[in-house]
């Protein structure tokens, strides 16, 4: 088997196994936040990021945490994290601001249950607790943060459906300071 094929096929299985009516969940509290603080750490967080742009596409008040510009979260906004264990030590402190202002929490993970879990309005389990055995070949969240990625990306194809979003719309918010 190609090593492209293990890793299709334990994204498929996963993605199977996870419960995809939390897309529309999603997008309801993106849709009804003022503004949308996305963040995660290491490999999670370049998937946040992966998000967070084109959340900006699709028109939305997007701030990523820990950005020198980023303002401050208010009652009203959402919080939205990715962590596959739902513990990251440094985005706790970031789960009790949120929380403490009045700003609704997402949170993205492996585990259905965790500190941040535990306090998120949303908490979206990507796969279920048997999705991620050791995987030679996709070392270190790999299944977890790839899985994400699909997971979110098909997030923003249902956005773009329920809007009718137009790439050329989308492109047009596109940065242009690159």
């Amino acid at each position: 088997m190609s090593n492209q094929k293990l890793i299709l096929d334990r994204i498929t299985t996963i993605l199977s196994e996870t419960d995809n009516s939390k897309s529309a969940d999603l997008l309801k509290l993106v849709e009804g936040a003022g503004r949308t603080f996305i963040g995660g750490a290491g490999r999670s967080l370049l998937v946040s990021r992966f998000f967070a742009m084109r959340l900006v596409h699709a028109g939305y008040n997007v701030s990523m945490i820990g950005e020198v510009v980023t303002p401050a979260i208010k009652a009203g906004d959402l919080l939205i994290l990715v962590s596959g264990s739902g513990g990251t030590e440094t985005l706790l402190p970031f789960v009790k601001k949120a929380k403490s202002v009045g700003a609704k929490l997402a949170v993205i993970s492996m585990k259905k249950s965790s500190a941040m879990a535990d306090a998120a309005d949303l908490t979206i389990q990507i796969g279920n607790d048997n999705s991620f055995p050791l995987t030679k070949g996709m070392p270190m969240g790999a299944q977890f943060e790839l899985s994400t990625l699909i997971f979110l990306e098909a997030v923003i194809a249902d956005n773009i459906f329920a809007k009718d979003l137009t790439e050329e719309g989308m492109r047009a918010i596109h940065a242009n300071l690159e």
